[in-house]
């Protein structure tokens, strides 16, 4: 059935929209050669565009050629602004963006054990109001929150795990009830995974992979033809659960010892290199093939048991481990990796670090308030 009228303007719109936001400042004639509408219609979607605030002329292009030059039109950058939260276990980092995803602002708070739950929360709100502020940010559209743990399916929510703490919860809570914004909560590591699929080492069109964040936790997130695939309970990835060889028992409901995990968080890392005689501190950075080799083949078994079960053809190494061993570890582990398994896996190494879990957020946020601003056809 053909597109009413309203719903082919709006869809005629929304294209427009993102080819803006993809391409940068276009003329009207780069549009129609983009879109493939005629002139009229480029020339109708343009001023509707106008009309509602959220394109405006930026510049003009044809300097170099005889005739009139162009109008350049530009998303209006400043039509929403944006947040991103990186809430770890001891801090929180924070970053305001414009609707282009352009950062503002940026700050980082560290939050101590001894905090209570309700003060640490409101230092995490307060820091973000405060960036806010410092980016000129009257009001904030969207925000999005990377959290480690479990975010139910059915209500997008921060779920209770006794491990992490209690102030995390408080803390959503809190931006919910104090900010006129959406607020969104995902999975620190399915954030990381967002990053690298559309800016980072999965950026060349690999749209299927696991990402494997390797820090002071472990965890995983699975992308499956460029979609996140988080499981009937939002714990697809939990790897640290792991049961795998060379631990000291197997895992439990209510702990990760004994998982993989007690082969490849940090703390582990930390005494491998400690056993071959290397400062934690610049072991992953100091080229030793022994300490090397040793983490390739744990890093291993953890990728190798993925592949068995989801077959992505490419594993990230993200986090901490993943950034400083960088692609001379991931080369080992691939090479380990093709000896544990028969179906052919590339294993790469992170392009963003850390910086993942907010880029993924930003982009998260950003999303959320296009979705909103951006006309959409029903």
């Amino acid at each position: 059935m053909a597109a009413s009228p309203s719903t082919a303007r709006a869809i005629n719109d929304r294209l427009a929209l993102r080819l803006l936001q993809d391409e940068g400042p276009l003329t009207a004639t780069q549009l129609k050669t983009l879109t493939g509408l005629s002139r009229p219609t480029v020339a109708d979607l343009v001023e509707r565009l106008r009309g509602s605030g959220l394109v405006h002329v930026v510049g003009e292009s044809g300097a170099e050629r005889r005739g009139p030059n162009a109008k350049l039109y530009g998303i209006v950058a400043d039509r929403a602004h944006l947040a991103a939260l990186d809430v770890r276990t001891r801090s929180v980092s924070v970053v305001v963006a414009d609707l282009l995803g352009t950062t503002l602002a940026e700050a980082t708070l560290p939050i101590g054990d001894a905090a209570a739950p309700g003060p640490a929360a409101d230092q995490a709100v307060a820091l973000l109001e405060r960036t806010a502020h410092e980016a000129g940010a009257a009001r904030l559209h969207s925000v999005a929150v990377g959290a480690p743990g479990l975010i139910d399916p059915a209500t997008r929510e921060l779920r209770d795990t006794a491990k992490l703490p209690e102030w995390h919860r408080r803390l959503i809570s809190a931006l919910q009830d104090r900010l006129p914004a959406t607020v969104l909560v995902e999975n620190e590591v399915n954030l990381a995974a967002v990053a690298e699929l559309r800016e980072g080492t999965a950026h060349d069109g690999r749209d299927t992979f696991v990402l494997l964040w390797l820090g002071q936790g472990i965890g995983a997130a699975v992308v499956l033809d460029g979609r996140l695939r988080r499981g009937a309970s939002g714990g697809a990835g939990e790897i640290g659960f792991l049961p795998v060889p060379g631990t000291s028992g197997l895992p439990s409901a209510h702990g990760c010892d004994g998982g993989f995990d007690e082969l490849a968080c940090a703390a582990a890392v930390a005494t491998l290199a400690r056993a071959h005689g290397l400062d934690p501190a610049g072991a992953l950075e100091s080229g030793d093939e022994p300490f090397l080799d040793a983490l390739a083949e744990r890093l291993a078994i953890g990728a190798a048991s993925v592949a068995a079960v989801l077959d992505p053809g490419c594993v990230v190494l993200g986090g901490e481990t993943g950034h400083r061993g960088g692609p001379d570890l991931a080369a080992r582990v691939e090479a380990r990796l093709a000896r544990l398994s028969p179906l052919r896996t590339e294993v790469r190494a992170t392009t963003l670090g850390d910086a993942a879990i907010l880029r993924g957020a930003l982009l998260t946020a950003r999303d959320a308030a296009q979705d909103a601003l951006f006309p959409s056809g029903t």
